[in-house]
């Protein structure tokens, strides 16, 4: 008997020293995974930055940055549409005062000191003697042809050939003009300042009268102070443009000024 119990004894110990043997080798789950305690102590920020909810976006500062320039444009848009509807109404307003004109002026041909300080009291055709290149400019639509110089609503030619009086007359009718009119003092110094020979102008004298080419009879002159015989007109531009008209025979030969109205 007290072998059976010692051989118990020994083989439950050895059971016993197996079963520690066994729990010593096998690692425990903690033991086999410890990152999971790891991961939890500190976790990842992609966390908070990748959580958003279906239903609420979120609200970033480039969206609200997006609002503003939207704001902003449909403000400059507002602007700029304002500024082009008041322009176009000054245009309408302006274009219908110069259209209309005015009739404050007493004389036609002859230009009063008064009209000259207030130019806006004149008519269309002594305003366009004013202001040249503004009318050249407002009524450009129709240009003068290559070798013409523009001036207000007219086109002069300067010939570089000569002829006499009658001989220039027909030569400028046959180009759709006349001989030069000068009605004005503007027309004179622009004439004076682009030539510089003498040309025969649209004035002669019928009956002791000298008369423009349109039959209307000379209002305002400038002769040189002893001017020749003659019965035609010249203009000299190697002289000062207050005096340079001059008188000669109509057959003499000489160069032409030519102008043509549109």
């Amino acid at each position: 008997m007290e072998m059976q119990e010692v051989s118990a004894e020994n083989k439950s110990d050895d059971e016993n020293e197996a079963a520690n043997k066994l729990m010593v080798e096998v690692p425990t789950e903690e033991e086999a995974e410890p990152d999971h305690y790891a991961k939890l102590q500190s976790p990842s920020e992609d966390i908070y930055t990748e959580t958003s909810f279906a239903d609420a976006p979120i609200k970033t500062k480039t969206g609200k940055q997006t609002e503003g320039n939207a704001r902003l444009y449909r403000a400059g848009c507002f602007f700029l549409i304002t500024i082009c509807s008041i322009l176009l109404l000054v245009i309408i307003v302006l274009s219908m005062k110069l259209n209309t004109g005015s009739t404050a002026c007493s004389g036609r041909g002859e230009t009063t000191t008064n009209d000259k300080q207030n130019p806006s009291t004149c008519s269309m055709e002594q305003c366009q003697d004013f202001f040249p290149t503004f009318y050249s400019k407002r009524f450009g639509c129709q240009q003068c042809a290559n070798g013409w110089l523009t001036y207000g609503r007219s086109c002069f030619f300067l010939s570089t050939f000569r002829l006499t009086w009658a001989e220039s007359q027909m030569n400028c009718s046959s180009r759709g003009g006349s001989l030069a009119v000068i009605t004005s003092q503007n027309v004179q110094n622009f004439l004076t300042t682009k030539g510089n020979l003498r040309y025969w102008i649209g004035l002669t004298q019928r009956d002791a009268k000298w008369t423009w080419v349109n039959n209307n009879e000379l209002q305002e002159s400038y002769w040189a102070e002893a001017p020749q015989h003659g019965d035609c007109a010249y203009l000299s531009s190697e002289r000062p443009f207050a005096k340079n008209w001059d008188r000669a025979s109509c057959q003499a030969a000489t160069y032409f000024i030519c102008q043509l109205q549109y």
